[in-house]
């Protein structure tokens, strides 16, 4: 299995000048696989001054994290999708917790309009799932991703912080290689990327450590180098 490692930056700031120096900085870095912005940059900025700022310096993939997108009424999915059209958004996180109706409006609504779909069901933090003492259902949480897969998804956030349970919803909701998985909880969060050496393609989804670091070049050279020997 030829395997696939290269980390995402969360742009988690809202000052668009310090956005536009750390992606002149790091963007020629082989090991990025593209960005991903949320609330701070698209609620302060508005999501087309965001993407036109990252567009001026690099032209891979735009990643935007409503955190929680899908969790209202399937009707809203269209209204949503096409405002991420109109940004120029490439690819689209879902938390679809509102249910199977919504999750296949929203999925639907942006595989449409012809971007990517990124779904995820479980979260880095404790006291998430039933199980660990949370609010979600565990078996909820493999139904999102197994219902995703059957309608055409082939891409999911997993936790870096929960081996195990990655494990377990990769083998029950059906999930394989050609699947791709983003994974938030490296650096600050303690996750550890050799654990899920099982996975053919996955990105890390790098933000804190990233944007507190003095040399962001450095650190990506430093990271690159772990990484790829997993």
């Amino acid at each position: 299995m030829n395997k696939i490692r290269k980390v995402v930056p969360a742009l988690d700031v809202t000052d668009l000048n310090r956005l536009e120096e750390l992606i002149k900085t790091i963007d020629g870095r082989e090991i990025i696989y593209g960005y991903k912005a949320g609330f701070s940059l698209g609620l302060t900025h508005g999501l087309p001054k965001v993407v036109e700022t990252i567009r001026k310096h690099s032209a891979r993939p735009i990643i935007y994290d409503h955190q929680k997108a899908a969790t209202d009424i399937p009707d809203t999915g269209k209204l949503f999708a096409q405002t991420m059209k109109d940004a120029g958004v490439d690819e689209v996180i879902l938390f679809p917790q509102a249910g199977p109706v919504t999750l296949e409006a929203w999925v639907r609504a942006i595989q449409e309009l012809k971007m990517k779909v990124i779904v995820g069901g479980i979260m880095t933090h404790p006291k998430f799932v039933v199980s660990e003492g949370g609010f979600i259902r565990d078996e909820a949480v493999i139904e999102m991703y197994q219902k995703s897969f059957e309608l055409g998804v082939k891409d999911f956030v997993v936790p870096l912080t929960k081996p195990e349970a990655t494990k377990k919803l990769y083998e029950e909701a059906g999930l394989d290689e050609s699947c791709a998985f983003y994974s938030p909880g490296f650096g600050k969060q303690g996750g550890d990327a050799a654990q899920f050496a099982f996975l053919k393609t996955h990105y890390m989804i790098i933000g804190r450590s990233l944007l507190q670091a003095e040399d962001a070049k450095g650190y990506l050279k430093r990271v690159e180098k772990d990484i790829y020997d997993i």
